[in-house]
């Protein structure tokens, strides 16, 4: 009967390590397309400039910052709720992913003068709540 249990346990630990890479995968490409879906939208009805111009105006830039916090939150519920188990620390690795990327992605991008460099450190520090909120939208879901 061990060996059946040792067997069973070798089999779950790749199936829940797959499961838990892809919601945490899934989160963050609904993150990343709704983003870019919602700023394409916004370009072609003239509200943002085109692409590659810059855009410094703080309401444009508040906007853009809005729907980013709010698709992060829905991201990390997403992989909250993909979550084999611990779904609070799988919303938080998908924060983590957006912390890395966004540090990243400021240090690239904030000497390029493409709008005001509060935006993508906004983007920074948003990144580990919006994570914590979309996993405790998820936890009140399954408590209700």
């Amino acid at each position: 009967m061990a060996a059946r249990t040792d067997r069973s346990a070798t089999i779950t630990q790749p199936r829940r390590l797959l499961r838990s890479t892809g919601a945490v995968l899934f989160g963050f490409i609904a993150v990343v397309v709704l983003s870019l879906a919602t700023d394409q939208v916004l370009h072609m009805l003239d509200v943002y400039p085109p692409w590659g111009q810059p855009m410094h105006d703080t309401g444009l830039v508040l906007l853009a910052l809005s729907y980013r916090i709010v698709y992060g939150v829905a991201g990390s519920y997403i992989a909250a709720r993909l979550a084999p188990r611990n779904p609070m620390r799988h919303a938080m690795a998908l924060g983590v992913v957006g912390f890395v990327l966004s540090t990243a992605a400021a240090i690239a991008t904030i000497p390029m003068d493409l709008g005001p460099s509060w935006f993508p450190i906004a983007l920074v520090l948003t990144a580990l709540p919006c994570a914590w909120l979309g996993g405790a939208v998820h936890r009140t879901g399954q408590a209700g």
